[in-house]
């Protein structure tokens, strides 16, 4: 590998930890600032422009710090605030289960083994079985440093999630990470988005469609079949919105069905 693509892979990395201590300082001081409102009614107005600020100067930093890396971050961290219990567990623990996404691009399908990810599986069943995935979309792409498409937010902008966080499993799965504290996650591989604190994981998850290298800090889950891989590297193919190595596909992605069954 060359030294300039190592760099840029560095940076892309670098960027992607600064953002998410920016970002989850900000969840938190969101957070305190939304428990003064519920206490006084009469500083509403005052805590209303202070969160717009906080999330003002969030946005900018990122912005800066885009010029400066110009490179895509790792998978976006979902939201880490866990209100809601997890899912009961329900599914068979030692059977394999197959989650099925009818998109507009095209059916993607990927396999789950719950001997090695239960917590993960079982989520992701819960979740499609009422229709949590349904009509949401893929909202982020990309196509520099990384190679993945990203999906499971029902806002669609990243900070969605179910209400509750999942543990981190399978961490070792593709490996020890080498020098440069990554592991490789080859193509076909589908993994947890997080915050980058342990068991952060929600309803964000990320398909890869080229060979990335990522800390081993993102649950690997699933594995999709070469027609699935080959429908999500098209869309990876046709690139970014705007012409960015990062935000939202071209070929916009909208999972209209989500369905586990086992296998």
């Amino acid at each position: 590998m060359s030294s300039s693509e190592q760099r840029r892979r560095q940076l892309a990395r670098e960027k992607f930890e600064r953002q998410q201590k920016r970002r989850e300082e900000a969840r938190r001081r969101t957070r305190r600032i939304t428990a003064i409102v519920a206490a006084s009614v009469a500083v509403v107005a005052v805590v209303g422009v202070s969160a717009f600020v906080v999330s003002g100067k969030d946005d900018d930093k990122d912005k800066k710090t885009d010029a400066a890396a110009s490179q895509s971050p790792a998978p976006e961290p979902s939201e880490s605030e866990s209100k809601a219990p997890t899912p009961p567990m329900k599914i068979d623990k030692k059977a394999t289960y197959t989650m099925s996404l009818k998109t507009s691009q095209g059916d993607i399908a990927f396999s789950m083994d719950a001997a090695k990810t239960p917590e993960t599986t079982n989520s992701f069943k819960a979740l499609a079985d009422k229709g949590y995935f349904d009509a949401t979309k893929c909202h982020r792409l990309t196509t520099q440093g990384i190679f993945v498409l990203q999906c499971g937010d029902p806002k669609g902008d990243g900070t969605g999630g179910p209400g509750y966080n999942i543990p981190d499993e399978n961490l070792d799965a593709l490996g020890k990470a080498g020098a440069d504290g990554t592991v490789s996650f080859p193509p076909g591989t589908v993994a947890m988005a997080n915050t980058g604190q342990p068991g952060t994981g929600g309803s964000q998850f990320f398909l890869v469609y080229k060979e990335t290298k990522l800390p081993p800090t993102y649950t690997p889950f699933g594995t999709m079949d070469d027609a699935s891989l080959k429908a999500v590297q098209k869309v990876g193919e046709a690139g970014v919105e705007g012409g960015a190595g990062d935000g939202a596909p071209k070929k916009a992605v909208t999972i209209e069905k989500a369905s586990v069954e086992k296998d």
